[in-house]
């Protein structure tokens, strides 16, 4: 048996990324972490990066982490801006927390021109068009 298998599947976790619309912040693009559960999750951290290749040359953006100490259930924090000069690379998001004392990970990736209009559905929850990968 593998360790992999040992891990709890995670469900009800959506990491969204949505351009905002309101008046102040008119084509801003932002990146979500949405509790769809019905339990908190706690000790939540979130490391994110970009990496691939931009105009023929190997590129990767700084590692940034994010922790949060609790996200109530059906409820969503936001976990930083993101420029659309980045949507060529391949952007990384590992999330990891506890829920009900027990750990879960998992990395969530957007694959390079995947973040696009073309690909915005509705996001629960936040009831705004992003891309969203659950």
């Amino acid at each position: 048996m593998k360790v992999e298998d040992l891990r709890p599947e995670m469900t009800g976790i959506i990491v969204a990324v949505i351009c905002e619309s309101g008046p102040e912040n008119q084509g801003d693009w932002n990146v979500y972490l949405i509790n769809n559960n019905d339990r908190k999750l706690e000790n939540v951290m979130v490391t994110s990066r970009g990496y691939g290749v931009l105009n023929d040359e190997q590129r990767k953006t700084s590692t940034i982490r994010w922790f949060f100490d609790e996200i109530p259930p059906r409820s969503y924090v936001m976990i930083e801006a993101i420029v659309e000069e980045v949507f060529g690379l391949s952007n990384e998001y590992w999330v990891s927390f506890y829920m009900d004392k027990v750990m879960y990970d998992k990395k969530y990736i957007f694959l390079p021109e995947t973040i696009d209009e073309k690909n915005l559905t509705e996001v629960p929850l936040i009831n705004e068009k992003g891309v969203m990968i659950r």
